[in-house]
């Protein structure tokens, strides 16, 4: 439970006052005077465009204003004002991921309300959304679809190849939102927005920012020059550099070993207008990570409050993605974006068991994708038409440098010489039914399809094949009312529907799994079905912002996995899955803030979750009802900011609470080596952070995060999370 005290404090907040937001919360930014600084925490409503820039937008070389967080792009797959967008969402944007000094992406969304981000190690993370992770949320970059077929069921280390010093934003997007993007959208969609081209007036500018932080014993650098070649085609390239060695946890935990890894970015965008209504742009990124360890695997880890210590001597993951992008985008009467992509996944672990016996395994992903959308007036409202396809074509392998079999050369973690197609056709119709409410509607229909000829049969280790395919229709109806003539205070909600088709992870996986597991193939699944119901309310004044929100969701034959009862030659207990899972999640989320004055603002949030869903204890036993897995304790920010008007220093103080994770799913159960005896217990910590502007190009930041050096970690992680950690950042643009 969520301590009185605080829940009193959240509560006072309700009738009073406030300014735009400055914190955590991320509940929508209300009207601010001119002279007020924009803050990044969130988008607003009422958000003039034309405002006062921080002092970063404003340097040498930044003269290109980003898209305004009063402006949206992901809920309607078009540039949308913020108080229409029928979804709970929040804007991470840029100048609060530079204060807050994020470390990779997945942590950019930790103060985010209802989202539990999750880090198997601290190279690899993947945030829970409203109680759904892995392949059960889908993550764009600049609104290509990043989620491919061997995506894992639970927490993947994939979100955490996205740079997020490359970002200008991230949107994230609440509950189901398959209609427009198809499977995998189920509990929520984050959308990461890579930074255009900023300098339009000369030939050559650019920024270079470093942070360094001692109890991470991190180090992160990031060039970016940029130029116009003309008055149409402007440029940007940026290089980043980290390296992370041991973190330093907090209380008797102390140093982590085998924590560190070295990790390099590069990308390129070049934007070209082709006329005054249309643009061209053309944009490359690559992330390579070296060697991050699966720690809690080995021999290294330190148990935490009863959590088993792996046997591996090593086991590491090398990771290399890039994305190639040609986006044709025009607004005129009928507002078009068509986007041809292509992508590359190489992931290789190399590990050393207890016994010294090694092996390398891996697999290459290339994903071909285009993807189209058109929206235009059709005489009642906004309608919207589009069609996407992705095409996976999987190499995977495996090498075991003594006792190679030659079953070995079927396939790696999925199957070898492998395709998946997703293809999905949408219309989205927005409709006045009244003077201040909107009625937004819309259906998808998507096909998948698995093959490959190289499957592994777990039993006779016989080579098998597998040619599946799938198709499902999905809706949604939501409604958004402005309560007042000024569109300050509004309610939204509605029903969506989310659909995931079984993908390769699914159907082909041959690999160690959570602790002691290992996870075979299964042929013959389904898909994944689910409904949503939310209700929401969120208002803007003058000095007083909330954002609040009830959900329900209702799934369907959702994939479980569960032991099969036998063990395989390395002692590991074999996994299979199965279309079992009937289930129900529902939580709410409050956020607000005030502004007690010109320079201080209070700001908090709450959320709750729960949720039940059917498994199998063993293969061939009778369902029985069981928790959701890794289900995100009670969660609350409490935070102030100061900040004077005009002035080029701020300061902030932010208190996070979590209660008691100890509502465990059996597969929470079996993971001993990431989540302790009875659950993960409750922790508080306190950051303090602050930043000056010395000049117009030259900023710093600053700050200590987990002040009290609580020895603490994330229901369902690997590793503890930092302890007091002492950061300095700069940025000098030019």
């Amino acid at each position: 439970m969520l301590p009185l005290t605080l829940i009193s404090s959240l509560a006072g907040l309700l009738p009073l006052p406030a300014d735009h937001l400055h914190g955590p919360v991320l509940a929508p930014a209300v009207a601010r005077a001119p002279e007020v600084q924009a803050d990044g925490a969130d988008s607003g409503l009422d958000e003039d465009p034309a405002g006062d820039v921080s002092p970063t937008q404003a340097a040498p070389g930044r003269q290109r204003q980003a898209l305004p967080d009063s402006i949206v792009v992901t809920p309607r797959r078009r540039e949308t004002p913020r108080n229409e967008a029928p979804f709970t969402m929040h804007v991470v944007d840029e100048e609060l991921i530079e204060r807050r000094a994020y470390r990779t992406l997945p942590q950019m969304l930790r103060d985010v309300p209802g989202v539990l981000p999750q880090e198997t190690s601290h190279g690899q993370g993947s945030p829970y959304i409203r109680g759904f992770t892995g392949y059960q949320t889908l993550l764009l970059l600049d609104g290509v679809r990043i989620n491919n077929s061997v995506f894992r069921s639970g927490p993947n280390q994939y979100w955490a190849t996205i740079d997020g010093s490359s970002l200008e934003r991230l949107e994230v997007v609440k509950g189901p939102t398959s209609v427009l993007y198809g499977s995998d959208a189920v509990g929520g969609t984050v959308n990461a927005l890579t930074r255009s081209p900023y300098i339009w007036d000369r030939a050559l500018g650019g920024r270079f920012s470093v942070r360094f932080a001692d109890g991470e014993d991190s180090a992160v650098g990031r060039l970016e020059l940029g130029g116009a070649f003309d008055a149409r085609t402007a440029w940007l390239l940026g290089l980043t550099l980290k390296n992370f060695s041991d973190v330093e946890a907090g209380g008797s935990t102390g140093l982590q070993p085998n924590t560190g890894y070295d990790e390099w970015a590069g990308d390129l965008k070049v934007e070209h207008l082709l006329s005054d209504t249309s643009r061209l742009t053309f944009a490359h990124t690559r992330v390579s990570q070296d060697d991050v360890p699966r720690t809690h695997s080995t021999r290294d880890a330190i148990s935490f409050e009863g959590t088993t210590i792996g046997s591996d001597i090593r086991r590491d993951l090398d990771q290399d993605r890039t994305l190639t992008y040609l986006r044709l985008d025009t607004e005129d009467e009928v507002t078009t974006s068509t986007t041809l992509s292509y992508q590359t996944q190489d992931e290789t672990q190399f590990r050393t068991r207890s016994d010294g016996r090694m092996d390398e395994q891996g697999f290459d992903v290339n994903t071909l994708g285009l993807a189209s959308a058109v929206s235009f007036d059709s005489g009642p409202g906004a309608l919207t038409l589009g069609f996407d396809w992705y095409r996976d074509s999987v190499d995977s392998s495996l090498q075991r440098f003594a006792l190679q079999t030659p079953a070995d050369d079927i396939q790696g973690p999925v199957a070898d010489n492998a395709t998946y197609d997703l293809v999905g056709v949408f219309a989205e119709q927005q409709l006045e039914v009244a003077s201040r409410t909107d009625l937004t509607f819309g259906v998808r229909w998507t096909y998948a399809a698995a093959e490959s000829d190289q499957v592994r049969d777990p039993v006779t280790d016989d080579r098998i094949s597998i040619d599946e395919d799938w198709s499902e229709l999905t809706g949604s109806a939501r409604l958004t009312h402005a309560l007042d003539e000024e569109r300050t205070t509004r309610a939204f909600g509605g029903v969506s529907q989310g659909f995931r088709a079984p993908n390769l992870s699914d159907l082909t996986r041959f690999d160690s799994a959570r602790t002691n597991e290992f996870e075979i193939p299964a042929v013959g699944l389904e898909p994944e079905e689910f409904v949503q119901f939310e209700v929401g309310v969120e208002t803007a004044l003058d000095r007083f912002s909330v954002l609040a929100a009830v959900h329900y969701t209702s799934m369907r034959d959702v994939i479980q996995r569960f032991p099969t009862g036998n063990v395989n030659g390395a002692g590991e207990n074999e996994i299979t899955k199965a279309n079992v899972g009937d289930g129900e999640v529902y939580g709410a989320e409050l956020g607000c803030a005030w502004r007690m004055d010109d320079r201080w603002t209070l700001f908090g949030d709450v959320a709750w979750l729960d949720g039940e869903i059917e498994t199998v204890e063993v293969a061939g036993s009778a369902p029985i009802e069981d928790h959701i897995t890794r289900l995100q304790p009670t969660t609350a920010h409490l935070g102030v900011r100061f900040e004077p008007p005009s002035s080029p220093y701020f300061g902030e103080m932010l208190v996070t609470h979590a209660a008691d994770a100890d509502e465990l799913s059996l597969s929470d159960i079996r993971d001993t080596s990431r989540i302790p005896p009875g659950g993960t217990p409750s922790y508080t910590v306190l950051d303090l952070r602050g930043g000056y502007s010395v000049s117009r190009a030259f900023d710093l930041t600053f700050g200590v995060e987990n002040v009290t050096d609580e020895d603490y970690r994330i229901h369902g992680s690997g590793s503890n999370r930092v302890g007091r950690n002492f950061y300095v950042g700069a940025s000098w643009s030019f």
